[in-house]
């Protein structure tokens, strides 16, 4: 058990230089665009985010000892009453098979999405694009699916701490190689400050997959993942430290097999 704590903890110091080479050759988790407050009158590009991440895996699976995200999103227009945001994120996923750092896998997502603030939440109108390749492994056919759903999100003050809300649900309208009929979603952050630079925070997320019958017996797959950790802010941007572990689908997108995890890793956040 300590070797496993100490290998996690070593990979999760390498991970800063991970990322700066996937930030320079590429353009987290699922990425989600967070709650916004209103714009006085309406405007052009009120609000962007961007994340950067590197997490080191600690799993019997050589296919598997990394999984890195880049990406954001962007307000393109807030029209007081609701937004217009678009988002994208890519995910390197690396095993140690052909060498220390194998990078077997690169996924895209694309989103766009069209909202309405209703007193203290917004209900968005999504639609989602996710697309999965193999990198230095043959492989010519599509994996991707398109989803159009709605998305509710809702930022809460809790005596000094605060709660950030998601909840989306949504139809499989295009696929490729993949079984899913319709996807759900629940996000949640736990964020308490414990001064003007510094805060802890837990997050916690579950994705639901309901399966087409007409594709596969299969029964509704489930994901999630679960972290803690430490934020600390900067003058533009703040880091984020941070444990936990993670149950994922489908993780290899061709042989379809549940994958479990524990992680360790940092974010880089805009604030």
């Amino acid at each position: 058990m300590a070797d496993a704590v100490g290998s996690l903890i070593r990979r999760a110091a390498a991970a800063a230089c991970l990322c700066l080479v996937f930030a320079a050759g590429a353009h987290a988790q699922r990425p989600l665009p967070t709650p916004t407050t209103p714009a006085a009158s309406p405007d052009f590009l009120p609000h962007a985010n961007f994340h950067l991440s590197a997490d080191a895996l600690q799993v019997d699976d050589p296919r598997f000892t990394w999984d890195t995200h880049f990406g954001g999103d962007v307000d393109v227009v807030d029209y007081v009453v609701g937004r217009v945001n678009g988002l994208a994120d890519y995910e390197a996923i690396l095993g140690n098979e052909f060498r220390l750092f194998d990078p077997n896998q690169g996924n895209y997502t694309l989103e766009f999405s069209a909202s309405a603030r209703v007193r203290q939440t917004e209900i968005a109108a999504v639609f989602h694009h996710q697309s999965r390749h193999l990198g230095d492994r043959f492989k010519r056919f599509a994996i991707a699916w398109n989803v159009v759903g709605v998305r509710v999100l809702r930022h809460i003050d809790l005596s000094g701490s605060t709660l950030d809300v998601q909840g989306g649900v949504g139809n499989v309208i295009e696929h490729a190689y993949v079984d899913y009929g319709w996807t759900g979603n629940l996000d949640l952050v736990v964020r308490r400050p414990i001064n003007s630079r510094a805060g802890v925070f837990a997050h916690g997320s579950g994705v639901m997959y309901g399966i087409d019958s007409a594709l596969s017996s299969r029964k509704t797959q489930t994901e999630g993942r679960f972290e803690v950790g430490l934020r600390v802010n900067g003058q533009a941007a703040a880091v984020e430290v941070f444990a936990g572990f993670e149950r994922r689908i489908d993780a290899d997108p061709v042989d379809g097999l549940v994958q479990r995890w524990a992680l360790a890793g940092f974010r880089v956040v805009s604030r």
